[in-house]
C-alpha cells in the first residue's frame, strides 16, 4: 500500500528551510553485509548490487578492502567488483582502510574510495589499532595517493554523537576531527552516529559547530542507525540545517562489527517516504526498492527491520 492508496497526497510542498532535492549514499552492500554473522555468497551480493542501481540509487557503496581477518564477510571485494554490472550514472565507491587497502582498490579499477576515521580516542584504538592524532598519519597516504590517481576521497567520522566507552561525544571534538579529514584532501566528510543514541538537538550543535567552523555544507554528510528510533528525526534536523548527503541502508540493515551495541543503518526505504512526504527530490523508486530489500530479507531468513518494506510488502 502506498500513500494514494491511503488517500493522501504523494507528495507535499516542500518547506522552504529544506534541501529541494537530498543524494542518497546507499550504504547496504558494503555497512548493512558487513556485520552479517553468515556469508552471503558473491553471487547475491552483485545481484543486490544491480537491483539498488535499477531502483534509481546513484551512489551504491559496494564493498570494503578491510582485512578479511577483521570483516570475513566482505573478503570477496575483488571478486564482487570484477562482476558488477555498472550502470550508467551509478558510482560504486569501497571503504579503503590503509594503504594496502587502496593498492587492492586501484588494482579493481575503482574511482572512488571512502576511509574511516574516529571521533574518540576509545574507538580509534579499537577499530583502527591507532591514537586519534595516529589515524591522521595512516590516513594522509591514503587520501594523496588515492587523489593523484584520479579517485574521489570520502571520509566517515564515527562515533559523532556518542561512544559506548566514553559516552557522550562533544560536538567541538567531532568538529576538530572532522575538519582535520577534510583537510588532508578529501571531497565529503560523512558524520556518523555509529550507535544509534544521537539526538535531533545533538545534530543541530555539531553541524552548527561545523559551520562555524568554516566548513561549507555540501561537503558533509549524515549517517545515522536508528538503536533509539532517532535515525528519521536526526536525518530531518540534518536537512533543515542544511544538508543534503544522506547516508542510508536498504531494508535497514546493517550494524558495526566493532560496536556490538549498534543495530541497523536507517532504512532507505523510510527515508525515502519521509523526502517524498516533504516534496523533496531523490530519484528512486520506492516500489523497486521496496521489492529488492524484500528480496533480500528472503536470503537471509528474516524479515526486513525496514517498517516501509514491512508495511508495502507485509
Amino acid at each position: 500500500m502506498g500513500p494514494l492508496e491511503l488517500g493522501l497526497p504523494a507528495r507535499t510542498p516542500a518547506d522552504a528551510e529544506l534541501p529541494a532535492r537530498v543524494r542518497i549514499w546507499e550504504v547496504g552492500p558494503r555497512d548493512g553485509l558487513q556485520n552479517e554473522s553468515s556469508i552471503v555468497d558473491v553471487s547475491v551480493k552483485l545481484e543486490f548490487i544491480d537491483r539498488l542501481a535499477s531502483s534509481g540509487l546513484s551512489i551504491v557503496e559496494a564493498t570494503s578492502f578491510v582485512h578479511p581477518q577483521w570483516v570475513p564477510q566482505l573478503a570477496d571485494a575483488a571478486e564482487l567488483l570484477a562482476g558488477l554490472r555498472r550502470h550508467s550514472g551509478v558510482s560504486y565507491p569501497v571503504l579503503v582502510p590503509n594503504e594496502k587497502g587502496l593498492d587492492r582498490a586501484l588494482e579493481s579499477g575503482v574511482s572512488h574510495i571512502a576511509i574511516f576515521g574516529s571521533a574518540t580516542e576509545s574507538f580509534a584504538r579499537r577499530n583502527l589499532n591507532r591514537s586519534l592524532d595516529e589515524q591522521y598519519a595512516m590516513f594522509e597516504p591514503v587520501v594523496t595517493r588515492a587523489r593523484a590517481a584520479g579517485l574521489a576521497v570520502r571520509a566517515y567520522v564515527s562515533m559523532a554523537f556518542g561512544d559506548p566507552w566514553e559516552g557522550v561525544v562533544a560536538a567541538e571534538q567531532v568538529v576538530t576531527v572532522g575538519k582535520r579529514l577534510l583537510d588532508l584532501g578529501c571531497s565529503q566528510l560523512s558524520i556518523g552516529d555509529t550507535v544509534g543514541v544521537g539526538t535531533a538537538g545533538q545534530v543541530d550543535a555539531v553541524l552548527g559547530g561545523f559551520v562555524a567552523a568554516g566548513t561549507p555544507l555540501d561537503a558533509l554528510a549524515v549517517h545515522f542507525h536508528d538503536t533509539y528510533g532517532q535515525a528519521l528525526a536526526n536525518t530531518l534536523a540534518a536537512l533543515r540545517a542544511g544538508v543534503s548527503t544522506v547516508d542510508s541502508s536498504a531494508g535497514g540493515l546493517g550494524g558495526c562489527p566493532y560496536a556490538k551495541s549498534a543495530t541497523g543503518n536507517l532504512a532507505t526505504e523510510d527515508l525515502v517516504w519521509m523526502l517524498d512526504g516533504l516534496g523533496i527530490e531523490h530519484g528512486v523508486r520506492l516500489n523497486a526498492l521496496a521489492d529488492t530489500s524484500a528480496w533480500m530479507a528472503e536470503r537471509l531468513g528474516r524479515p526486513s527491520p525496514s517498517r516501509v518494506v514491512r508495511a508495502l510488502r507485509g
